[in-house]
């Protein structure tokens, strides 16, 4: 991805291309005599040979085609699903991309190395401190409305036992394991996406959507899971939520799907071979891209891909509204207010205590006989 058209607040990707696992293997016997070029050419052509020229790919796979005759395999997603991870390990090793693109930004690259015991302890722990750092890092609406779709998420894995990003760590894991394969995060990053959602949203809409969230509780099985294999379960009940705030609906779904197309299209620009000289004419051949994102998104994308994007305008950030004001005067309110309140009842109940104990109630009826006596 040439670095000039990358949008500066776009996620920095992250290659896997550092440890390749077969590269040094199949390398091994090969002359320590022989040029740079030349071995990245040997290598290159073991890889076309375990690149399928029809592969067979599962049916959630959506192929796309650039200009230049780079090809695009969009892997659409359930981010609960046991099967999404099988669909996504398989088309990574058929196609042996020279890049794979996840529905990741920076904010939450951590997932891709944590194990799943670490990650679902910490899907279900929503606590003070994970709020405080919402709010440090994307401001108080935001930062309270990505606790609230969090706990969206925790339902989700508590009722089934299951992290989240299971799917993206599979890809993580695969692109590691071709030679030459660079990993992306294709997202756009989460301070962004919920300053916009925040701001489409009018003083009312924000109260009745958090209530909505905050009261979320229907029971959900593996098999629902699967049964939404053709639109992810999450984006799903987000959009069933969602569904009366077309503003908010842009912002998180459709508004992403632009980006999310725009770092596929970067991701599948053609790759240039090395030459062994400057004399040495440029060359270069079509990419293959593997895109991991959930199924609510390839509708959007095929939507989006023959169209000339500029994301500059959904990168930007509106300044809050009167609306928003007021919410975030209130929300500071009422926890100050909350505060005070349960240091008064400490206050209180500490009096209290302090009245009943023995010593206490002597002293005061000898200071009451005193003032009698006068």
């Amino acid at each position: 991805m040439q670095e000039e058209q990358q949008p500066e607040a776009a996620a920095d990707p992250v290659s896997s291309s550092d440890a390749p696992e077969d590269g040094p293997k199949e390398t091994s016997s090969v002359s320590h005599n022989i040029s740079d070029a030349d071995a990245f050419k040997i290598i290159l052509e073991m890889k076309m040979k375990k690149r399928q020229k029809k592969p067979t790919l599962p049916s959630t796979v959506t192929e796309l085609d650039t200009e230049d005759g780079s090809k695009v395999y969009v892997v659409g997603t359930a981010h609960f699903s046991d099967s999404s991870k099988k669909d996504v390990v398989k088309t990574i090793q058929e196609v042996q991309p020279d890049v794979v693109v996840v529905e990741l930004c920076q904010y939450r690259v951590s997932m891709l190395k944590m194990d799943e015991k670490t990650l679902l302890k910490e899907a279900k722990e929503i606590n003070l401190e994970k709020l405080q750092q919402a709010i440090k890092q994307s401001g108080v609406m935001s930062g309270l409305m990505q606790m609230l779709l969090l706990k969206v998420s925790a339902h989700i894995t508590e009722q089934l036992g299951m992290a989240p990003g299971g799917e993206f760590r599979e890809a993580f894991k695969e692109a590691s394991k071709v030679p030459f394969c660079k990993f992306h995060l294709g997202d756009r990053p989460i301070p962004v996406t919920f300053k916009r959602a925040i701001a489409a949203l009018s003083f009312w809409q924000k109260v009745k959507l958090a209530w909505g969230l905050c009261f979320l509780s229907d029971p959900i099985s593996k098999d629902d899971v699967e049964k939404c294999k053709q639109k992810d379960l999450l984006e799903q009940m987000m959009a069933e939520m969602i569904g009366e705030f077309p503003d908010l609906h842009r912002t998180i779904v459709s508004e992403r799907d632009i980006y999310l197309t725009y770092m596929l299209k970067q991701a599948a620009k053609q790759i240039e071979l090395p030459r062994a000289s400057e004399t040495e004419p440029r060359k270069c051949i079509p990419a293959v891209v593997v895109g991991v994102v959930g199924m609510g998104h390839v509708p959007g994308i095929e939507k989006n891909w023959n169209s000339d994007l500029n994301i500059q305008e959904i990168m930007s950030v509106p300044p809050p509204s009167a609306s928003s004001k007021i919410f975030k005067f209130v929300i500071k309110a009422t926890v100050f207010g909350l505060v005070g309140y349960g240091c008064y009842r400490i206050g209180q109940r500490t009096v209290q205590l302090i009245l009943s104990m023995p010593a206490a109630q002597s002293y005061l009826q000898k200071l009451t006989e005193i003032r009698s006596q006068h």
